[in-house]
């Protein structure tokens, strides 16, 4: 018997109705780089801010639970939020996916939803890789990759440099676990899942990208930080620079249900739940008091639940005042 390629388990002819799916969906994908128009008028010193990302074992959620159509969301999310912490604006986007088997159909759902997530965000989908690795990955096991491209202009960028005492940290709600925890949310559920907790879990996170542009086109914003692995500890310390700390009123905010599920079953302790989830808080928007009322109803307009949840003050890291400790 001849050994083939298709034998030793990757299909070209899977791989092909693939790209023939995906070329309904987005015709202008095919050539071997995306293109992209660069528009810099009335950007003086142009810098392109990048920003790569994935989402983690939720894959697993989304598989087992036949959730696969919105996994597509999270995947550009976790991308286009990070880049939009330096106040850029996401330009496009690129996917990798891998699997053990490819099967066409969850392929084209999940580049669905990716679609979908370049269109929340107005960005492109430039292109992309799919990859059938037996041996590498089971037959049913996927994982899943993104990279995302924005602009910003130098003087317009976003970062610990501008913070000042006094600023005060707007919470933005998230939608649920977002994409990070997944493992330890995973572990406590295992002998607890039922179909609405799955959907709770499979909730796609949410893109704050047309909301907070919004926001910094008509306000003054200082510094964001986008709530993932780590939680807010590990994250809004990236958005606070030496010298100053972001003091957290951890009563100012109502936590979702679901971590509360995921603490109860799992018995967690506090700390470790901070440290591991975002706690309904995905982004934090740090920005000088008087700017507060006017971005808080740019951002409310746009569906956002905002909540102001402490102040920046002398010092260094993160402080929790009440609650939560």
């Amino acid at each position: 018997m001849m050994l083939t390629y298709e034998k030793s388990g990757v299909s070209i002819e899977r791989g092909d109705e693939v790209v023939s799916r995906i070329k309904k969906i987005v015709p202008e994908i095919g050539d071997f780089g995306g293109f992209f128009p660069l528009e810099l008028s009335g950007c003086k010193k142009p810098l392109l801010v990048a920003g790569a990302d994935g989402v983690g074992t939720k894959i697993r959620i989304a598989l087992d639970a036949d959730l696969v159509d919105t996994i597509g969301i999270d995947l550009v999310a976790m991308n286009v939020n990070d880049v939009l912490c330096s106040g850029a604006k996401p330009l496009f986007f690129l996917d990798y996916i891998a699997a053990g088997k490819i099967d066409p159909n969850k392929i084209e759902r999940i580049i669905k939803g990716i679609v979908a997530g370049c269109k929340i965000s107005n960005c492109r989908l430039l292109g992309g890789e799919t990859a059938e690795m037996p041996g590498i990955y089971t037959e049913g096991d996927y994982d899943l990759a993104g990279f995302a491209v924005g602009i910003v202009d130098d003087e317009m960028r976003l970062g610990a440099h501008k913070v000042r005492e006094g600023d005060i940290l707007l919470g933005l709600g998230s939608s649920g676990l977002h994409s990070n925890g997944y493992s330890l949310a995973r572990a406590a559920m295992a002998d607890k899942m039922t179909d609405s907790i799955q959907n709770l879990l499979a909730a796609p996170t949410r893109i704050y990208v047309q909301s907070v542009l919004h926001a910094i086109a008509e306000t003054e914003i200082h510094s964001i930080a986008h709530i993932t692995g780590g939680g807010i500890e590990g994250n809004l310390c990236r958005a606070i620079p030496k010298g100053l700390c972001a003091e957290i009123d951890s009563y100012s905010w109502s936590v979702p249900e679901i971590f509360r599920l995921i603490q109860e079953f799992g018995e967690i302790e506090e700390a470790e739940m901070r440290k591991t989830f975002n706690l309904g808080i995905g982004m934090i928007l740090v920005l000088p008091e008087s700017s507060v009322e006017r971005a808080a109803s740019l951002l409310e307009s746009h569906g956002e639940i905002v909540r102001i949840i402490g102040k920046v003050k002398s010092g260094n890291g993160i402080e929790w005042s009440i609650g939560r400790k």
